[in-house]
């Protein structure tokens, strides 16, 4: 989504013609196929530990740190893979996203107009948000979640993370549609009507 903002603010008259290179989809699916690898490598780690007794996960969904300090075995090798190649899983794709906000931001300065100011505005701002809030409430759950945290806190974070996120991604993007804003203004008019 940033890299299609960046080339519709920052590229306007290039956008159709290199929107989806060939380059571009390959490097796409080669950013999926080392997510996927990442996560084989985390699964077939996770399962040469040992887990004692039955344990509930105090989360919303089984988060790996918590899995490893369950564990009766040691999980030293595991935190060695996950830290680092996590990390990098973490901090490309956020300085990609951040680096073609860089580059919209200083096309956002150069821009006079003030009716583009406002299109470039409501473009990215809900997408910024979303991202913030994504990689905001990822880096609550996967790397600064400790066991002096309480249930309660882990849990609001992994479902902020898990289901609130994309619900209000896909929210906002149903919102730039004409059809929707239609809809949801006859809504809400037809809600004012029947409190009076």
């Amino acid at each position: 989504m940033a890299y299609d903002k960046y080339m519709a603010i920052c590229q306007p008259l290039y956008y159709s013609s290199y929107y989806m290179k060939q380059e571009l989809c390959v490097s796409f699916a080669g950013s999926w196929f080392l997510c996927c690898i990442h996560t084989l490598l985390l699964t077939l780690l996770l399962v040469q530990l040992s887990f004692c007794m039955d344990n509930t996960i105090p989360h919303f969904f089984c988060n790996l740190s918590t899995l490893l300090r369950l564990s009766c075995s040691d999980p030293s090798l595991n935190e060695l893979v996950i830290f680092p190649v996590g990390g990098s899983l973490f901090i490309l794709p956020l300085s990609t996203i951040l680096g073609s906000f860089i580059h919209i931001g200083i096309a956002f300065l150069r821009v006079s107009s003030t009716r583009r100011t406002f299109k470039v505005c409501s473009t990215c701002g809900s997408h910024l948000f979303v991202v913030s809030l994504s990689y905001g409430t990822l880096a609550g759950v996967s790397f600064l979640s400790s066991s002096l945290d309480s249930n309660d806190k882990v849990i609001i974070r992994s479902v902020v993370y898990a289901v609130v996120t994309p619900l209000l991604n896909t929210f906002m993007s149903s919102l730039r549609n004409r059809d929707i804003k239609q809809a949801l203004e006859i809504f809400v008019n037809r809600a004012n009507f029947l409190k009076l």
